[in-house]
């Protein structure tokens, strides 16, 4: 006899319907030459991709600035509805839907002063949202990095591919869980 969903089984996933935005991908200016592209998938606690999730990444500019562009997000000047990025304008931030495979994209630059991109993720199941990192490097001497055994620190790097891509697959639970960060 199957068990009664919980509650935190029942939260969602909601979010998927305004959250995501045209674009929320392509932080990046469009035909910038320093692009890369951070990917992945996220995976449930039995290794299945999740393909109703939501991921945000932050970032500082390449310069290490912090304080993004405001307006790059255009709005219908009737309806009032977001209609994407303007293209031009680097804010630092990302919002991507996971598609049916459990895979997502943002499209950026490398962020400055830090090896790392700020990465929140919402999913059914869960009550509040998981944050991590992404490391575009193993950067040795950093803090968070340094205090992980080995097998842990890898659920945190991305790895590098062709063509300035970097894989980073985010794991919810279960074997080889990725590492997660309290605020």
């Amino acid at each position: 006899m199957p068990t009664p969903p919980t509650p935190s089984q029942t939260v969602g996933p909601f979010y998927g319907y305004a959250l995501p935005f045209a674009g929320g991908g392509e932080v990046a200016p469009v035909g910038h030459p320093d692009t890369v592209t951070l990917h992945g998938y996220v995976y449930d606690g039995a290794g299945n991709p999740v393909p109703d999730a939501l991921v945000e990444t932050w970032q500082p500019a390449p310069d290490g600035s912090r304080t993004g562009r405001p307006g790059s997000l255009r709005h219908d000047a009737v309806t009032g509805r977001v209609v994407g990025r303007n293209g031009v304008d680097y804010t630092g931030f990302g919002r991507v839907p996971t598609d049916a495979d459990g895979h997502w994209s943002i499209r950026t630059l490398a962020p400055g002063g830090v090896p790392y991109l700020c990465v929140a993720v919402f999913a059914r199941g869960l009550l509040h949202h998981l944050y991590t990192r992404a490391y575009l490097e193993d950067a040795a001497g950093d803090g968070l990095l340094d205090s992980l055994a080995p097998d842990r620190r890898a659920t945190l790097v991305a790895r590098p591919g062709p063509h300035g891509t970097y894989r980073f697959d985010v794991r919810l639970q279960g074997d080889g869980e990725t590492v997660f960060l309290e605020f």
